[in-house]
């Protein structure tokens, strides 16, 4: 017959009110360690359980048979894989030609300075052999209401001892000028040489 195993505990006394003596063991409890592997292995079974089933799955037994129990040949479907190069595409090359060219300047033709001319107009100064040849010279009188003047210069000062001679025109008029005189003419029309 078994006796029973007296509580260790049984009038267990709280701990404020201890007295001198050994305080009674606390209870036992299951090692955590233990819960811990049967997780770990658990769960490393079940990973393995679904790589094999992945494996099986995929129905490559490793031989290149291809005929199902029934011995007849089952066709497999073919892959084709195509793959698309993508390429840029490079600009063509840019090719310039420069040519260069220097410019000559071409030589200039010398302006044929026509000299004295033998007609002038009506207004400006002019150095007699220079601008207007020597000789004598007509207008038909004054361009408008306000009249002709014209006058003969030994320079082109504009003082009053310079002038030579000089004469307002309300009709036509002649001058006869020399080589070196200035001749200022104004509000006058053309001049033109007569002699």
């Amino acid at each position: 017959m078994n006796t029973p195993t007296p509580d260790p505990y049984q009038g267990h006394v709280p701990p404020s009110s201890w007295g001198p003596g050994t305080p009674p063991a606390p209870p036992t409890a299951k090692s955590p360690t233990r819960r811990k592997a049967w997780i770990t292995h658990g769960a490393v079974a079940l990973v393995a359980l679904l790589v094999g089933s992945g494996i099986g799955a995929s129905g490559d037994s490793g031989s290149d048979d291809t005929s199902d129990a029934a011995g007849k040949a089952t066709p497999r479907p073919e892959v084709t894989v195509t793959e698309t190069a993508d390429a840029e595409a490079e600009p063509a090359p840019t090719v310039t030609e420069t040519e260069t060219v220097t410019a000559k300047p071409k030589k200039a033709e010398a302006a044929e300075d026509p000299g004295p001319v033998a007609s002038f107009a009506g207004d400006g100064e002019y150095l007699v052999g220079e601008d207007i040849k020597a000789g004598t010279y007509k207008t038909a009188g004054p361009e408008d209401a306000f009249g002709c003047y014209w006058e003969r210069a030994k320079d082109a000062s504009g003082e009053f001892e310079s002038i030579i001679a000089n004469n307002n025109l309300e009709g036509t008029g002649r001058v006869t000028l020399n080589k070196g005189e200035y001749f200022k003419t104004n509000g006058c029309q053309e001049w033109k040489k007569v002699g």
